[in-house]
């Protein structure tokens, strides 16, 4: 995964602005380190990562001039996508990318994480199919308020 987010730094390395002139390269690593999490992120959590090129471009962009923003975003915007339909051709295996099982995504009534499988198509378990219905309601009051 970590493909995606080096050629994104690769491609905005030489924008990148520095301010401390005792630490040349700590504007790089901070962009690179940003670069990495979103991936990563999106990569183990996508489902409650609705807008990682919006998250991702807002961490670095104080990192650039203002003439380069419109840049780094389509070049955000381009190599996030890619990693997330790389993400979305992978085989569901009940793995996630560093080999943890997958678990359902709702809460116990204790707050743990529900340990059971989920199924493939929304994430939660049989007995939590109830809780995917809830989120199509939001959707449709997004939609009922616009």
């Amino acid at each position: 995964m970590y493909r995606f987010s080096r050629a994104i730094y690769r491609e905005l390395s030489a924008e990148i602005i520095e301010d401390n002139p005792g630490q040349p390269y700590l504007n790089h690593e901070r962009v690179l380190r940003a670069c990495e999490a979103a991936v990563e992120r999106l990569a183990t959590d996508r489902h409650y990562f609705a807008k990682p090129a919006r998250t991702l471009f807002a961490d670095i962009r104080t990192y650039f001039p203002i003439s380069s923003q419109g840049r780094v975003w389509r070049i955000v915007e381009r190599y996030l996508t890619f990693a997330d339909e790389f993400l979305r051709t992978q085989p569901k295996s009940g793995f996630d990318m560093y080999g943890n099982p997958i678990l359902c995504r709702a809460s116990t009534r204790k707050g743990n994480q529900c340990q059971r499988a989920p199924l493939p198509h929304n994430g939660y378990c049989p007995s939590h199919q109830h809780l995917a219905e809830t989120e199509n309601f939001h959707d449709f009051d997004e939609l009922a308020a616009a």
